[in-house]
């Protein structure tokens, strides 16, 4: 089976990272799956470090639509038989040219369809318009949380039978590989996410200072459009001492980051299924989280980690406390019981095996 994944090649988060592990899985098991970005940027940076085969169609502008006899020619003659988009801009450029290829069409929705462009104003209501008019077209559709699939079938009217969950996964390492930890002074959190508003970190800062707790520091690692706001807020609340943004760090450079880390912590307003949850997880960190998609999967009861409510200062911060006041080997506990919960569901094996057993079906 001869499969190309396409994606605009601009993503620098969760979008990369599945795209990138997935490919690198199916590479592993010898399934012959291209990768095609629309444009070079840092998909197609990380793909050539994974060794993943990749091309670039080379479009200059976000919606050049002049490229679109070029990507028609690549797919045919490719002989393709699955062409699997991931993001509204790819999932556009393909359900233009549907009618000329001959390959089945699939995509993987990563967020909320209706959320994507929501501070946009008009343009947003354009842009959303037109990609759930992509996804109506496609042969199937895979949605990374339940509550995507549900939202596209009542909501954008897609054919059920077209839609399946397949949950993220990713590459999980035996306990023997992970790093020790560093004995540290106090009690650390770490947030890993991009610093926009979706992402909540502000909800943190304000939990953080509703703890009172001049032990507890928290390390921020991501960037984005909300870094100074966040920055400026946690001046405001006089949190300076306790408060670390780290950037955008490499995988290998949060590897070592965790290992002065207590808790991982994601306080979003909306998510999918967090992969960086599950990689502190493989990191051997216990979670916390808001109950954002279908975080219930991912953290089944209280035996496993702590889920706030979504946009509750006071949730979070008492998830935090009860978090801080665990006996630190009940804490450890609970970071294996987790591990060994998600890598028995959450494996890229398991994904892959999902994926391909749809692309079977509808071939």
């Amino acid at each position: 089976m001869k499969v190309l994944h396409v994606n605009a090649g601009l993503e620098n988060g969760g979008g990369l990272t599945h795209i990138i592990n997935l490919l690198k899985q199916a590479k592993s098991e010898q399934q012959d799956f291209s990768l095609l970005c629309l444009s070079d940027g840092p998909v197609a940076q990380a793909a050539r470090a994974a060794k993943i085969k990749v091309h670039v169609l080379g479009i200059t502008s976000r919606y050049d639509l002049r490229s679109l006899k070029k990507l028609t020619e690549f797919i045919n003659n490719g002989d393709y038989q699955i062409v699997h988009t991931h993001g509204a801009r790819a999932n556009l450029f393909v359900s233009l040219i549907r009618r000329k290829i001959t390959a089945k069409w699939c995509i993987t929705i990563h967020s909320d369809p209706y959320l994507d462009f929501a501070d946009r104003g008009l343009s947003g209501k354009l842009f959303t318009k037109i990609n759930l008019s992509a996804i109506r077209k496609a042969d199937c559709i895979f949605a990374v949380t339940k509550r995507f699939a549900d939202l596209v079938v009542k909501k954008a009217k897609v054919k059920a039978e077209k839609v399946h969950v397949i949950y993220n996964g990713t590459f999980f390492h035996q306990d023997s590989e992970i790093p020790a930890k560093y004995e540290h002074p106090n009690f650390n959190i770490v947030n890993v996410a991009r610093t926009e508003k979706v992402k909540g970190q502000d909800l943190l800062l304000k939990a953080l200072k509703e703890l009172n707790n001049a032990n507890v520091h928290l390390f921020i690692a991501g960037d984005g459009s909300q870094l100074k706001a966040l920055k400026d807020l946690a001046q405001k609340l006089n949190l300076g001492p306790q408060v670390t943004f780290q950037g955008f760090m490499t995988h290998k450079q949060l590897k070592n980051l965790y290992r002065r880390m207590d808790l991982a912590v994601l306080t979003s307003y909306s998510e999918s299924f967090p992969l960086v949850l599950l990689e502190a997880s493989d990191n051997l960190l216990p979670l916390l989280s808001t109950a954002v998609g279908d975080i219930n999967m991912m953290i089944p009861d209280k035996e496993h980690g702590f889920v706030a409510q979504i946009g509750d200062v006071s949730s979070i911060c008492s998830a935090l406390e009860q978090a801080i006041s665990m006996p630190q080997k009940q804490l450890k506990e609970m970071a294996y019981l987790e591990k060994n919960y998600v890598v028995k569901h959450f494996s890229l094996h398991q994904q892959l095996d999902s994926i391909l057993r749809v692309y079977d079906a509808i071939l």
